[in-house]
């Protein structure tokens, strides 16, 4: 509930400042009292009237100097002041150039003065509430920059994050404000990698731009497919890639869903393959996947750092990568194992593969069993 609005009647002579409380107190105004301009400055500094009822011929201060104080002090500026005059025009014209809003003359009428003084408290009211309105509005301006500022470093943090981490992955760790995942873990991961057969002999002998265009249409598509079958893509090397699945986002299907993928990467590649070869490119996909422990986290430095894994599992998908004849898919006995309810695969043998001192049982994934697949 609004208060009732404070006068301070500046005025030495006591008789004036009872009668000006006398018709002021009973009309619902509280009143504060100053017998100089000293005390009334003084007032003015703890207090901040609606209206000041200023007499002009006092001891010392005068009130023109009075009403030049208040004007010059960036608090009271727009305080309204209601000068009390003895005297004519010329009284008058000092009082405006003082800064005076308006005037009473002596001996005053009751009901001028009370409907000057109401008249001025309206406008002192409408004034302070633009001006709380725009202390308001200044806060929420604040508070909006402030918000757009922690979006921008959001948005940043976002592609900073997916440059190695899934989409929605990225997203989540935003949401939640969660990075501890990222620090070195063990866990279970399949890994998929794959790259292009003929790629060296081309990249050898076609233009630098015919190099730039493929590898940009060959990735792309790729990077759509890795998005899609929410796997994590630890790194492209050229025409080739490293991508694993149930970390960090746990996944219980693993090695199908490594599987799947990489069919649905042959398929894409080959449609690609046909208008590289009108082109007068021959290119081909060849894939290898296992699965294993390794140790997963942040590495890198300040300014850059990758999602990856360390560990024989991504060595041996390399590996088997690099066996595979095009459109080729190898897999460990362990993915064929966990995915051969669902795919149609046949055993290759047992491959001597480069950094693994023992034979590993491998298999070649033709196609998905459309008599068990329904999605």
């Amino acid at each position: 509930m609004t208060s009732d609005p404070l006068v301070l009647v500046v005025d030495d002579l006591a008789p004036n400042v009872r009668l000006l409380e006398a018709v002021l107190s009973p009309r619902g105004f509280r009143v504060a009292t100053a017998s100089s301009g000293e005390e009334a400055l003084d007032v003015l500094s703890k207090e901040y009237p609606d209206v000041v009822l200023l007499d002009i011929l006092m001891p010392g201060m005068d009130g023109y100097e009075v009403c030049r104080r208040i004007r010059e002090d960036p608090g009271t500026a727009f305080l309204p002041v209601i000068m009390i005059t003895a005297s004519g025009e010329q009284e008058k014209i000092r009082a405006i150039e003082s800064g005076a809003d308006d005037f009473v003359n002596k001996p005053f009428d009751q009901a001028e003065l009370l409907a000057r003084v109401r008249s001025l408290v309206r406008v002192k009211r409408y004034h302070d509430t633009i001006q709380q309105q725009a202390g308001e509005l200044a806060r929420w301006n604040r508070e909006l920059e402030q918000r757009v500022q922690d979006q921008i470093e959001q948005l940043d943090r976002v592609s900073r994050l997916r440059r190695f981490l899934p989409a929605q992955l990225a997203d989540l760790i935003i949401s939640s404000g969660d990075e501890s995942f990222l620090n070195a873990h063990r866990r279970e991961i399949t890994v998929v990698c794959c790259d292009l057969r003929g790629f060296t002999g081309f990249a050898e002998t076609a233009e630098p731009e015919d190099v730039w265009d493929i590898l940009g249409e060959y990735n792309g598509a790729l990077g759509d497919l890795i998005g899609r079958f929410e796997g994590t893509l630890e790194r492209f090397t050229g025409d080739g890639l490293v991508v694993f699945f149930n970390d960090p986002i746990p996944c219980d299907d693993a090695p199908v869903r490594s599987v799947r993928m990489a069919l649905t990467m042959r398929q894409r590649v080959q449609e690609l393959a046909d208008r590289w070869q009108r082109r007068g490119h021959e290119l081909a996909l060849g894939v290898g996947i296992a699965q294993g422990y390794a140790t997963l986290g942040r590495v890198g430095y300040a300014d850059r750092f990758e999602y990856a894994s360390v560990g024989s599992v991504t060595n041996l998908a390399t590996r088997l990568c690099a066996e595979a004849a095009p459109w080729q898919i190898l897999v460990t006995q362990r993915v064929n194992g966990a995915a051969e309810e669902l795919v149609v695969s046949r055993l290759v043998g047992e491959l001597s593969l480069r950094g693994f001192s023992r034979p590993i049982r491998t298999f070649e994934v033709s196609g998905l069993d459309s008599a068990k697949v329904t999605s």
